[in-house]
């Protein structure tokens, strides 16, 4: 195609369907061209300019003020103007680079150590680098900011990156970024930190990222206070954002499980490409305890899906977004076939004296050791209970608990919440087709205060005697 002679400078066109009506091309146009619309565009549902062109000189200031791209373009000769995607534009992207495969992560064996006496915390921490977390992102908050301070401390000493966001806005949207680099990162965080990530965390769902957010939970609602509740069970299962959302949500209840916990999340959040929640809680982020190292650490690799910038990687796109409602829907369909993978093959309990209990205690994190201790002092009292400890909220551990079903008569949940607990146990049960289940009776507290071991066993002794 010829060039125009500069008496023919081309004038402006514009495509409704990418001009936003912002006005810019308005405010540069000498001749008073352009002025805003009127109608909505039915595709976009935005108002496009309007041209008037009798007194155009061509000059062509409007169409580089234009922040669309393809939005105003120069009438030329001989060119057709059907709207075409700038996805495909220009046809294929071209590539002489192969794709890169997957790296896999490398086992580096540890010598042998003393057992660590440290706190819930730190254990964490500690699992985080030896699974090979270099990235760790945060924003202070009490009772989990000695996580965030320990990383601060060691990672710039191990080649690594400690960042103190503006806010936890901000830190998930780090996240985002670097586990679609493919790179392992964490962040520590407490209730009212969490709840203003999960919008991020909708987004690296949806976006297939991984991530693993430590959450240190605390009395709410609102700020509440700085001490112990089980106040966002509901959030990690049921509330991760709109839409299809889930995560496989952890919850340790001892500063070893800190530590083995935080590094099977890491290889859960790169095995389904998926965020993993760790839910712990105030007394056990700050609780001291007795941790042993394994007797390995992991170098991680790189996965081939990752967005890593170099010439291999080049055609790997990370995105929340589908446009078109077939493609969401079956992006929708994809992500519940994983959600199926991970409730069929990562759910995990630990039984303690179950198998011939006819008294069931269900708890979780710290109120679990109340329960444990519950039941050895109960035991010694010739009582059958038993506990069932989920270690996997989300999913919950229904295939552990429905063999035990048949000899137990009831179920007691004890939590330091207002049934959060209780309801994921429920509805497990609805969707395993037990709508008669045993009768569940519960032990309640909140705002920071945690059932107690004496609570439990004369609860429990006390209801044997009205039964009996």
């Amino acid at each position: 195609m010829s060039q125009p002679q500069m008496s023919e400078r081309p004038k402006p066109f514009v495509f409704p369907e990418y001009c936003k009506g912002c006005g810019r091309c308005i405010s540069v146009c000498a001749k008073n061209c352009i002025s805003f619309g009127t109608e909505i565009n039915p595709q976009t549902g935005l108002i496009p300019i309007v041209l008037d062109l009798e007194a155009c000189n061509g000059c062509g200031l409007c169409i580089t003020a234009c922040p669309e791209p393809y939005g105003l373009q120069p009438q030329l000769p001989e060119v057709d103007y059907e709207l075409i995607d700038p996805a495909t534009l220009f046809g294929p992207r071209q590539s002489a680079a192969t794709p890169a495969e997957t790296t896999p992560d490398e086992l580096i064996d540890l010598p042998a150590t003393a057992p660590l006496v440290i706190k819930g915390n730190y254990a964490a921490a500690i699992g985080a680098l030896l699974a090979g977390c270099r990235h760790v992102y945060g924003y202070p908050i009490t009772p989990s900011t000695e996580g965030a301070e320990f990383m601060a401390k060691y990672l710039p000493q191990l080649d690594g990156v400690f960042l103190q966001a503006v806010s936890e806005v901000a830190t998930v949207n780090i996240m985002y970024g670097c586990g679609g680099a493919g790179l392992p990162c964490l962040t520590f965080t407490s209730s009212p930190g969490f709840s203003l990530m999960l919008e991020g965390i909708s987004y690296m769902i949806g976006s297939e990222v991984p991530g693993v957010f430590l959450d240190i939970m605390r009395g709410g609602p609102g700020l509440g206070n700085i001490a112990p509740e089980q106040s966002d069970i509901k959030l990690a299962c049921r509330g991760l954002g709109h839409g299809n959302t889930h995560a496989i949500v952890l919850a340790p209840s001892t500063p070893q499980e800190m530590l083995d916990l935080t590094m099977l999340a890491f290889q859960l959040t790169f095995k389904y490409r998926n965020p993993v929640v760790i839910l712990g809680d105030g007394y056990l982020g700050q609780m001291t305890g007795r941790v042993t190292l394994p007797n390995k650490m992991i170098r991680p690799g790189l996965p081939d899906w990752a967005v890593w910038g170099d010439a291999g990687h080049r055609r790997n796109l990370i995105c929340s977004i589908y446009l078109s409602e077939p493609e969401l829907e079956e992006h929708n369909k994809r992500l519940i076939a994983k959600y199926a993978a991970m409730s069929a093959s990562e759910q995990r309990a630990d039984l303690f004296h179950c198998a011939d209990a006819d008294t069931l205690i269900v708890a979780c994190t710290t109120p679990a050791q109340m329960a444990k201790g519950a039941v050895q002092q109960l035991r010694q009292k010739g009582v059958k209970v038993g506990l069932f400890r989920p270690v996997t909220l989300w999913p919950f551990p229904i295939q552990h608990l429905l063999p035990l079903l048949k000899r137990v008569e009831r179920i007691v949940v004890v939590e330091a919440s207002d049934g959060q607990l209780e309801d994921e146990l429920r509805l497990a049960l609805s969707n395993a087709g037990i709508f008669k289940p045993p009768l569940i009776e519960n032990i309640r507290h909140y705002g920071g205060v945690l059932p107690g071991q004496t609570e439990i066993v004369n609860r429990i002794l006390a209801t044997q005697e009205v039964a009996s």
